[in-house]
């Protein structure tokens, strides 16, 4: 602690030109200033100032030590006022991930966070694969589906199931599979596997699984719906996405009850000792947000 002090006299006797003036900014009396910059000398050996009746003057070691002694300084302000960010009150940039399914709906939720936290700002990056948190410095994601990586938590949002649909002018031409064996001899739009892998199998709700192909592959659910409304195969669909085009008649189910799995929509973000409290803000009113069901395509 004394050693901080006597940079601090020393560099204050620098910026001041004379002891009695970095006396005065400092509000210490001289006497104490005198004695931390003597201190400090006789620690290293060797004079820092020439002292004249009217000025100071640097030796070469002075000269030598002043930059080096206001970059410790600043380094040490510089920590300070980190530490004293990380308050309860949530500021600084938040980077958040979500796929484009979740974009309208988190860019309404995002608007309504930065009206609570004007001191913080946003970047809401859409991709459709699992992003790395870590090497991406992401702060939360969106995702969903089971969440396995160890190193990340989750809190769970919402739930809904996914079922196959398909338009009825596919259902006309090409006929209703009577059992899931029968997919294989259909054309079945397929999305990925945790963002890079096409799915060979749909989910049977049994625990089965049972083997897929077909012409058009996309980790965009929004896509995959308008290819299934437009008759180019059956898709396997979140039901709160496809909801509307079945009570419109765009879609009807396949094999309803039998393929297809629940699912859930969960807030991530990498597990650490401390959490920002923006992050904390984010998650809070995220979570506020899917219990009053206001994660619109997704629904409850």
């Amino acid at each position: 602690m004394r050693a901080a002090e006597d940079f601090d006299a020393f560099v204050a006797i620098m910026d001041a030109g004379s002891i009695s003036e970095a006396a005065r900014v400092l509000g210490v009396p001289r006497a104490t200033l005198s004695r931390q910059l003597a201190r400090l000398e006789d620690r290293l050996g060797v004079r820092l100032l020439h002292r004249t009746t009217r000025s100071l003057v640097p030796t070469p070691a002075g000269e030598a030590l002043y930059p080096r002694a206001r970059n410790l300084l600043d380094g040490a302000e510089a920590a300070v006022e980190a530490v004293q960010r990380l308050d309860d009150v949530p500021r600084g940039l938040l980077r958040v991930s979500c796929s484009s399914l979740d974009g309208a709906t988190l860019g309404e939720l995002v608007s309504a966070f930065l009206s609570a936290y004007p001191d913080v700002s946003v970047e809401l990056h859409s991709s459709p694969r699992h992003v790395d948190l870590v090497a991406d410095q992401i702060d939360v994601a969106l995702r969903g589906g089971v969440v396995r990586d160890p190193n990340l938590i989750a809190r769970r949002l919402l739930r809904s199931d996914m079922l196959a649909v398909a338009s009825p002018r596919y259902i006309g031409a090409r006929g209703v599979p009577a059992t899931p064996a029968d997919l294989e001899r259909h054309a079945c739009l397929r999305g990925f596997l945790e963002g890079d892998r096409p799915a060979t199998t749909w989910p049977l709700r049994d625990g089965g699984q049972v083997p897929v192909d077909g012409p058009f592959v996309t980790n965009d659910l929004v896509a995959l719906l308008g290819a299934a409304i437009h008759g180019l195969g059956i898709a396997l669909i979140p039901r709160a996405l496809s909801q509307p085009e079945l009570d419109s008649g765009s879609l009807v189910g396949v094999l309803d009850g039998v393929v297809g799995i629940d699912v859930s929509l969960s807030l991530v973000w990498v597990e650490r000792e401390f959490l920002d409290p923006k992050v904390r803000a984010f998650i809070d009113m995220a979570t506020e947000w899917a219990a009053r069901g206001r994660f619109g395509s997704m629904g409850q």
